[in-house]
């Protein structure tokens, strides 16, 4: 590494101020903050000094994410196998490089998209590149339909960069989690490709089905897959949320070190469970979500995920520890109400967390106000 360290430092003057490269000083310093702990302290100002810094915060969130990736690389291949008919006569190493062929195409038009624009606008604006589409760019392939066509994930890719965090100032002042703002971008501009059952298989042969369990459910069918099948994994679906049981591995990761907020968690879980038993028993017999049970929706679909990885985002989510509780649980509650209720969409957790993204503004605005009023309450209390 001293190699490169010298290296970067022999290149450097050409990039600052003066040299014949200081147009592309955002691109050096953006790779060299990448590789290297930058060296620069604040001069001015009052700070909280940290040693999690936006790099050390984005790679701890991608080695979280990497238990469910690995899984969905082999997932795509074994429900591939599977739909051919050839799962018995085929290794683990062929499941998982067959796997890995079709995810890792949709990741690296992810990076190369979504990286080549924020540095593009890092260099229009004068600013440094921030490290956060680390997890974004892995994020919208790990959601994404397996049998997605590049342009379309590059597109969604785009428009989530632009419209979602660009056009607010870039990273820390996005409104929307941008990686599910691709998803909604290509759910509503490509229905076709993220509905049916052969966009969650690879490969898959003329005339062979097989729905994900959301799918069964919402048509009131039977479902294949048990309780065990779908806490491990082996089901139709996108890359990164088939396996719950990955999904929580990551979740130890993430509020062990710190990252993640156990709080908004807990409280999502606890939403969706409370709101899928209170429908358990007011829903009608003929509404084909009625007979699921509270547990089984927490592992169906996209819930783990979105509650593990989506709802927790530091940007978009509450901030404030009684928003925290108060931001899960309405998410909670607003998933597995959509995902109830709307007929033409099965999956809430996306536009649950896009809605309560929104709101997670006024949530702490609220928070503030009643600690204001009440701290003012004990202030009078103690003048008489």
């Amino acid at each position: 590494m001293n190699f490169l360290r010298n290296y970067l430092d022999k290149q450097k003057p050409k990039f600052e101020k003066g040299g014949k490269l200081y147009k592309l000083h955002s691109v050096f310093t953006g790779f060299e903050s990448f590789l290297f702990v930058p060296n620069r302290t604040t001069s001015s100002g009052c700070n909280i000094r940290d040693a999690i810094d936006l790099k050390r915060t984005m790679i701890i969130v991608v080695m979280a994410l990497i238990p469910a990736l690995l899984f969905g690389i082999y997932n795509v291949g074994y429900q591939h196998f599977n739909a051919m008919g050839t799962l018995a006569d085929t290794g683990f190493f062929e499941l998982f490089f067959y796997g890995l062929w079709r995810v890792l195409p949709m990741i690296i038009v992810s990076y190369v998209i979504g990286l080549g624009i924020e540095f593009a606008a890092a260099q229009i604006r004068g600013h440094e590149i921030n490290e956060g589409f680390l997890v974004s760019g892995l994020l919208i392939p790990m959601i994404m339909p397996i049998n997605a066509p590049l342009w379309m994930v590059g597109v969604s890719t785009a428009f989530a960069v632009i419209i979602g965090k660009e056009i607010f100032g870039g990273t820390g002042m996005n409104i929307w989690n941008p990686a599910l703002l691709a998803r909604a971008f290509f759910f509503f501009s490509y229905p076709s490709m993220i509905s049916g059952d052969k966009v969650w298989i690879a490969g898959m042969p003329d005339g062979f089905s097989q729905a994900t369990p959301l799918a069964e459910a919402a048509q009131g069918l039977p479902t294949t897959y048990d309780m065990s099948s779908m806490f491990w994994g082996l089901i139709p679906g996108s890359v990164g949320e088939t396996s719950t049981f990955c999904i929580l591995l990551g979740a130890i990761l993430l509020i062990a070190t710190g990252i993640g907020s156990w709080k908004i968690m807990l409280s999502t879980f606890i939403g969706g469970y409370c709101m899928a038993l209170l429908l358990n028993y007011t829903l009608p017999a003929s509404n084909p979500y009625a007979a699921i049970t509270p547990i089984t929706h927490l592992i169906m679909g996209g819930f783990a995920f979105g509650a593990v990885f989506m709802a927790t985002d530091p940007v978009t989510s509450a901030q404030t520890e009684r928003g925290k509780w108060i931001y899960g649980f309405i998410l909670g509650v607003m998933a597995i109400l959509i995902r109830t209720l709307n007929p033409g969409y099965p999956e809430g957790m996306m536009l649950a967390i896009l809605l309560m993204n929104t709101f997670a503004p006024l949530i702490d605005w609220f928070v503030v106000q009643g600690n204001i009023k009440r701290r003012l309450k004990r202030a009078k209390a103690m003048q008489l």
